[in-house]
């Protein structure tokens, strides 16, 4: 099992290596984003791009969702989800087949570095989580050790290509395990730091997000326990959106009807809002850095809504971490801007990293997960664990509340079999 580990880790740093790599080619190519002597970032490198450029690489994503997704449905094996595979779902103890999900991954990948509104972190979990099986295959390990393999190389894909070597052991146990035994903890840990450690040597040891000074100041822990109940409830509306889109999403030849149809419309209002397009880090930025207004936050709120909702109907995969933290600190900067209006005021960059957390929890159901990425992603000080904390607990505590403010009543008949009357 120590062997299975080190491979898994070492294995799963080297995959989010050349995930990562491709990515940032294909966006060097679509939008000319990292190009020497250009922009450095990918929200920047869209700004620079012309109005075609930007159309024609959304359509082209339309075109390499539609299709490719169309095909390994047609032609691939069915897919198995890493929840599945590690007994958190229907179907438990089924194997990710190699081909089909190694497909799956290159063409989320393909599809986000072209523009997709989705998050790219499912693609090196899955990538991590297929080594992973190979790994305990070959290992000989017991049936419950291939499943916690399975989860530390999922984990450690996520710890490889954002850095957080905490958030992926987290992700491990609270996600994936949901549990926190002492064989679990010592084989999350040390696949997660391995995992993000190994892409030091090509990508850096660099966190996602630039942050100024943020303070701990008596309006924004009011601020937090105000929000978050506002934050929770947004993320419970958001996440029955996504539910719907998913359930009512695409399949066979209509799937590519669709994404020619999203990715396109996409394209044009990525005309008008550079900061549209992609997994959300560009936007995300910007709210840390108290760049956006309140107009400009509220359009990309509701337009970021539409978009990813419009990508999930069409049927095209890929993660929600970074859109839904993105969507929190949107949120949060608009909440921000009517609170300064008649209150003691807050620093808006400030805010936004506490909705982005609090939302980003509360919609993935994962808060602890959501608070060591968001202080892994920005390296933010220790007091701003208070209200980071505060605000997260009251978005879940809300979240909590109406979501069974929302499921129905089944009120027992007086003559069914068990009530009360037929009892007594």
């Amino acid at each position: 099992m120590m062997v299975a580990v080190i491979g898994t880790g070492v294995l799963s740093g080297l995959g989010g290596i050349a995930l990562s790599v491709m990515l940032h080619t294909i966006q060097h190519l679509a939008y000319g984003y990292g190009q020497v002597g250009g922009p450095h970032n990918f929200v920047q490198g869209v700004s620079a791009a012309p109005p075609w450029r930007r159309f024609a690489a959304l359509c082209m994503a339309g075109g390499v969702a539609g299709v490719g997704w169309w095909a390994l449905g047609r032609f691939g094996r069915p897919l198995v989800s890493i929840a599945a595979a590690v007994g958190k779902q229907p179907g438990s103890g089924r194997v990710m087949p190699p081909l089909s999900t190694v497909v799956h991954v290159l063409l989320q990948i393909v599809t986000v570095a072209l523009g997709s509104p989705l998050g790219r972190e499912v693609a090196p979990r899955e990538l991590g989580a297929v080594l992973a099986t190979g790994t305990g295959r070959v290992m000989g390990l017991t049936a419950e050790d291939r499943r916690i393999i399975i989860a530390c190389g999922a984990g450690a894909g996520l710890s490889a290509v954002y850095n957080v070597p905490l958030g992926g052991a987290l992700f491990i146990l609270e996600v994936l395990l949901a549990s926190v035994g002492q064989r679990a903890v010592l084989c999350a840990v040390a696949t997660s730091a391995i995992g993000a450690f190994v892409p030091w040597a090509v990508l850096g040891n660099v966190h996602q997000y630039a942050i100024g000074p943020m303070a701990v100041t008596a309006p924004v822990v009011l601020w937090a326990l105000c929000a978050g109940p506002v934050i929770g409830i947004g993320a419970q509306g958001v996440k029955r959106l996504a539910g719907v889109a998913q359930n009512r999403a695409a399949k066979g030849l209509s799937r590519i009807g669709w994404c020619l149809l999203v990715f396109p419309a996409l394209g044009v209002l990525t005309c008008f809002y550079p900061q549209l397009p992609g997994n959300g880090r560009g936007p995300m930025q910007l709210a840390l850095s108290a760049q956006l207004g309140p107009g400009l936050a509220g359009s990309l709120l509701v337009l970021k809504i539409i978009v990813i909702m419009g990508a999930l109907r069409a049927g095209a995969a890929g993660g929600l971490l970074t859109p839904s933290l993105t969507m929190g600190a949107l949120l949060a900067s608009v909440l921000a801007s009517v609170w300064n209006l008649w209150l003691p005021p807050v620093e808006v960059g400030t805010v936004a990293l506490l909705g982005g957390i609090a939302f980003l929890g509360t919609f993935m159901s994962m808060p602890l997960t959501a608070v060591a990425l968001g202080i892994e992603f920005t390296q933010v000080g220790h007091d701003m664990w208070i209200p980071i904390f505060l605000t997260s607990a009251g978005a879940m505590l809300a979240f909590r509340f109406s979501a069974r403010a929302r499921r129905p009543v089944v009120q027992a008949q007086p003559d069914a079999p068990g009530s009360v009357s037929a009892r007594s």
